[in-house]
């Protein structure tokens, strides 16, 4: 692939964020939907040409907003490769390796497998790409090449259904951080007017990022987070979680989350398109349950009830704080370099407590840069409390 050839291909790929505010991620979503091409095709019209996903033979698609071309190049992403190894059962490292070390040899392994059985059915979620210079092609994003069963559900569609819940639970909230990835939403909403005092979970805790007191603000705010993939990395979903005032850190609760999977009925071949009344339907069953959620998750018995299960655990005195912090994130797989901020966060704290663990947990997901890690970090702090309470 020649230089210019791959730098239109960085071009288009999908913009991110990290902590944007609402405004900013319906602008990027709104650029994705701009983009974006879904088709269900046979794995005759696919293959791999210069470690890109190449597509051939597609019928053009004419619609009420013009002419959709499907054939052409694009870059898969990584999450793409991921689902590419998955359906060709391709050990992952393997292709991660041929696209670092032999892209000719990666070209040739999944045009093998690929065109093992030409009749099997994909659909492959992209985003077109600008036009280059001259008579040069324009390199567009594959996303993800997912089951042609795959239920279409787009971020931007499910943020504004969801937030439509919100609006009609009652209950007055605040978007306080957004993410987006190549793999995930992330929106998080707080209430400050579902305030829960937690003089016991806070005792002698201090921010380590300002030094505040939690003895000064003992204060919880109720909350969840709203969260949806278009490439099959999870489903939309809604997530109870707290937030300490002291801290800001969340607090994720997932055994109460309500989800929606992706799964429905098998896709014709073509450019994949919902009927107005069909995605009426899908978007207002999502509002509805958002509503019925918030109006759960924004009470304040549920707030009290998780913290009183929390206080429990959070009290358990930690007599080795270093050997403590090796067993819980040995237990919870965590890597080496986020168990060094993990201690260095537990020592600023100061709450030589279980809870006190759980709260470093908490406090190390804000300072990732990367959404997802961020995320699956905050999700494992309830765990974090129970192991560190088991383990003294």
């Amino acid at each position: 692939m020649t230089q210019q050839y791959a730098e239109r291909a960085t071009a288009a790929a999908p913009r991110g964020a990290r902590n944007a505010d609402l405004r900013d991620l319906v602008t990027i979503l709104e650029d994705h939907r701009n983009r974006k091409l879904d088709v269900v095709t046979s794995a005759s019209a696919l293959s791999f040409r210069d470690g890109n996903v190449q597509v051939e033979g597609i019928e053009r698609q004419i619609t009420q907003e013009g002419v959709t071309d499907v054939d052409g190049t694009y870059r898969p992403t990584a999450v793409a490769d991921e689902g590419i190894a998955d359906k060709l059962k391709i050990p992952v490292g393997y292709l991660r390796r041929m696209r670092a070390e032999n892209v000719p040899l990666l070209d040739e392994n999944v045009n093998a497998w690929l065109h093992q059985d030409p009749q099997r059915k994909f659909m492959l979620r992209a985003l077109r790409g600008d036009s280059g210079p001259g008579m040069q092609p324009a390199v567009g994003v594959a996303r993800a090449l997912m089951s042609d069963s795959y239920k279409v559900m787009d971020n931007l569609d499910i943020l504004l259904a969801a937030l439509d819940g919100v609006q009609k639970s009652g209950h007055p909230t605040n978007v306080t951080g957004c993410d987006l990835t190549d793999r995930r939403m992330y929106v998080r909403v707080e209430s400050e007017a579902v305030a829960v005092m937690a003089p016991e979970l806070l005792s002698g805790y201090r921010s380590p990022f300002d030094g505040r007191s939690g003895d000064e603000l003992p204060i919880v705010s109720a909350g969840f987070v709203i969260t949806n993939s278009e490439v099959g990395a999870g489903a939309w979903s809604v997530t109870p979680r707290v937030v300490m005032r002291v801290c800001t850190n969340g607090l994720t609760m997932p055994m109460d989350v309500m989800r929606a999977v992706h799964i429905g009925a098998k896709h014709d071949e073509g450019v994949v398109s919902w009927s107005e009344e069909t995605e009426r339907k899908e978007l207002a069953v999502i509002t509805s349950k958002t509503a019925d959620a918030v109006r759960t998750f924004l009470s304040r018995e549920y707030v009290e009830a998780k913290l009183r299960e929390i206080q429990i655990a959070a009290g358990k005195p930690v007599a080795e704080p270093t050997k403590t912090i090796e067993h819980v994130t040995k237990t919870l797989k965590i890597g080496n370099e986020t168990k060094e901020t993990i201690l260095a966060h537990f020592i600023r704290g100061g709450q030589i407590t279980a809870g006190g663990v759980m709260q470093a947990v908490t406090s190390t997901a804000q300072t990732l840069t990367d959404a997802d890690q961020a995320a699956a970090l905050e999700a494992l702090a309830l765990p974090a409390l129970t192991a560190a309470a088991a383990h003294g």
